[in-house]
Formats: C-alpha cells, structure tokens, sequence
C-alpha cells in the first residue's frame, strides 16, 4: 500500500484531535466558515456564468473552428504542429474542453507521437486564464486587459517552449 494515500486520512484524524484538545466545536466551526462563503459565491457567480457562457458561444459559433483554421499556417511557422491549433484556443477559456481536445488528439496520433507529446506539454504549460481572471479578479474594480494578456501571453511562450523541446526530445 502506498503511504501516501494514507496522507489525507492522516490529516483529517490530526485535525479533529487537535480540535478536541482545543475544545472546538468543529462541526459549529464547519457551519460557520461555510455560512461566510456564501457572499464570496454570491459575487463571484456572474463572472464565472459570463466565462461559461462566452466559452461554450466560442465554440458553437464555429469561431474556434475558423479561427483554428486560420492560425494553423502561423503556428506551423513557429514550430507548433498545427494539429495543436485547437488545443492552444481552447485551453484559456476551457480546461474540459481543452482535456477533450488532448484526448482526441492522443486517440488521433498515438500516445508515443511528437504531437501528442507536444499537446500534453502544451496543455500542462498553459492556464484557463479567463476562468482565473474571474475567480481572482471578481470584486476588482482595476483594469484587467494587462494581466489577462500577461497571461495569455506566458501560456503561448509556454507552449512555444514546450513544442521545441519536444522536437528535440
């Protein structure tokens, strides 16, 4: 058996001990801290529908599709296989369809493939940087287009670095 899978349980058991050595009433301490939560989830809920939403339209308009298409010959010049176009649109807004597309991707070429190598790093290197932007950002009232392109632009260094270094490996 591996210890490690034995962590958690091991935490728990040490929390609820310390509690009762502290003589916390955990479950009135649960209650409380998820009772405070409500306003933070309250505020973060129509930022995170927006991303949702604008996500799923992205890819039902057939935008994604036209604009994979047109960014193919570009990524190829870069050194990304344009088989990844898709992969790199789709990861800032979603990272279910982002692990969709790895999965076709992997079925497509082979596990063992430079592109699907390449996809996999591309996908561990890169972030939903729109979903983030609206979980961390919610109640911001600055400006946000610098670190949101910030972002996106460290997740495309990300994946340009990770593609060359899965040709060369």
């Amino acid at each position: 058996m591996k210890y490690a899978a034995l962590l958690i349980p091991l935490l728990f058991l040490a929390l609820f001990l310390f509690a009762l050595v502290k003589k916390v009433r955990l479950y009135d301490s649960f209650a409380a801290g998820a009772k405070s939560a409500l306003p933070m989830i309250a505020a973060l809920f129509p930022y995170l529908a927006a991303i949702l939403i604008l996500s799923e339209l992205f890819e039902q308009s057939g935008l994604s599709a036209r604009l994979t298409e047109a960014l193919a010959p570009a990524f190829r010049a870069l050194g990304i296989p344009p088989e990844l176009s898709r992969l790199v649109l789709i990861k800032p807004f979603s990272g279910s369809g982002a692990t969709a597309v790895l999965s076709d991707i992997v079925a497509k070429y082979g596990a063992d493939s430079t592109i699907a190598r390449c996809a996999c790093v591309a996908y561990g290197s890169s972030e939903t940087v729109f979903y983030i932007s609206a979980v961390y950002f919610a109640g911001c009232k600055k400006n946000l287009a610098k670190p949101v392109l910030v972002a996106l632009a460290a997740n495309f260094i990300g994946v340009l670095v990770g593609c060359a270094i899965c040709r060369f490996l």
